[in-house]
């Protein structure tokens, strides 16, 4: 028999370093779930990623059981990062930063985002990504 869903939540958690803490303390016990059992086995998945923020999708059943699905860090954090800038533009229409970002860290992050994403095509990956960057004022090198 299929499990019944009690709730569907989404965590933004520092990898490898998910404690009882707030926010996931008080999130997960509220549907009365055992912490430990995420927890341990969220720490030990993201332990490669230590230090980035991933988002978490966690299911939790009526059972109180969960599954959780980490999502790697977000494509404007990525593009961020390899730019060495604090925030997108607040006007992107008009207001363009001046660092641009290259084809070839397009394609490390496209490829970086390939994993979240459902499609194993990098050029549409990086067309999205292309996409996110526009709208944070950044051009992409032709």
């Amino acid at each position: 028999m299929a499990k019944v869903v009690k709730a569907n939540l989404k965590m933004k958690i520092r990898a490898g370093q998910a404690s009882a803490a707030p926010p996931v303390g008080s999130t997960l016990g509220q549907y009365g779930v055992n912490m430990m059992d995420f927890i341990n086995p969220f720490n030990e998945a993201t332990k490669e990623m230590q230090g980035s923020e991933v988002t978490t999708h966690i299911t939790i059943y009526d059972d109180r059981s969960m599954d959780f699905r980490v999502v790697g860090a977000p494509t404007d954090d990525l593009i961020r990062s390899k730019l060495g800038v604090k925030k997108g533009s607040g006007k992107p229409n008009s207001e363009k930063l001046d660092k641009k970002l290259s084809q070839q860290a397009l394609t490390e992050i496209a490829e970086t985002k390939a994993n979240d994403m459902n499609t194993d095509d990098i050029e549409a990956v990086k067309k999205m990504v292309a996409g996110t960057a526009r709208s944070m004022g950044v051009e992409v090198e032709a």
